[in-house]
């Protein structure tokens, strides 16, 4: 805003956009998990780890709640009211920790950007994504969503000091000058029709980032590790800032 930015959050208020909640799925979830083959699955994932715990009724309805039903409402507001110029997606990273009962620190802190991107066969065999993905390409969205993330990677990289992020395994591509950049198909970078800068720096896990984070924001450098850091947020906000700055003024018309 200090810049001259008309900024809006998609949501004001520390609950979901969609009126939906996980019990309203419990029947698709049941259907979901048939289809699969279980058909009789547990109704909650108490006391269960890993893929037993996806293979339960309450696993499928929250997911179908967080993952569909939840960005598919912010995409409503996006698309049909706020209409912005690019949409940012705020996160923080996480590693494997371990059982939950007993979590582990990780010692990777890291950081990357998606943009829309690297579709897989078995995904394009779905009409809604295929036609999801053909709205961006006819749209070219493309050519403004990729230099803009690369100069918000840039200025991340710039704030915060981290590696770049590695992918191993996944259906993602690196794309761009930078090696912060990836394509990756996730609905909210689908569904959105503006570019959509989505961010992933820091893990949470990590025992200095945690620590960090619990300091909250503040104003002024703090002693963290035996060095003196500006807060974890005030460099998320900065590199993020820097790099919209960045790109946008490259477009400034004369």
């Amino acid at each position: 805003e200090g810049y001259g930015a008309q900024v809006f959050l998609i949501r004001e208020k520390e609950e979901p956009v969609t009126p939906s909640r996980p019990a309203d799925f419990r029947s698709l979830a049941v259907h979901t998990l048939a289809e699969l083959g279980i058909t009789q699955p547990p109704e909650g994932y108490a006391g269960l780890e890993g893929a037993a715990k996806m293979m339960t009724i309450q696993w499928q309805s929250e997911k179908l709640f967080y993952r569909e039903s939840e960005i598919r409402e912010r995409a409503k507001k996006v698309n049909d009211l706020l209409k912005p110029d690019v949409v940012l997606c705020l996160h923080l990273n996480a590693e494997p920790w371990g059982p939950a009962s007993q979590p582990q620190y990780s010692p990777a802190n890291h950081f990357h950007v998606l943009v829309n991107g690297a579709y897989m066969p078995s995904e394009l065999q779905v009409q809604d994504v295929r036609y999801e993905m053909l709205q961006r390409l006819f749209s070219r969205v493309r050519e403004e969503e990729l230099p803009l993330a690369e100069s918000v990677a840039k200025g991340m990289a710039e704030a915060t000091h981290l590696d770049p992020y590695v992918y191993t395994q996944g259906a993602v591509r690196r794309v761009g000058t930078t090696p912060y950049v990836y394509a990756r198909n996730l609905l909210a970078n689908r569904l959105y029709r503006c570019p959509v800068i989505y961010l992933e720096p820091y893990v949470m896990n990590n025992q200095e980032t945690y620590n960090r984070l619990l300091m909250g924001n503040y104003v002024g450098r703090s002693m963290v590790n035996g060095r003196l850091r500006t807060s974890l947020i005030d460099d998320y906000a900065e590199g993020v800032a820097q790099g919209l700055v960045n790109y946008y003024r490259t477009k400034r018309r004369s």
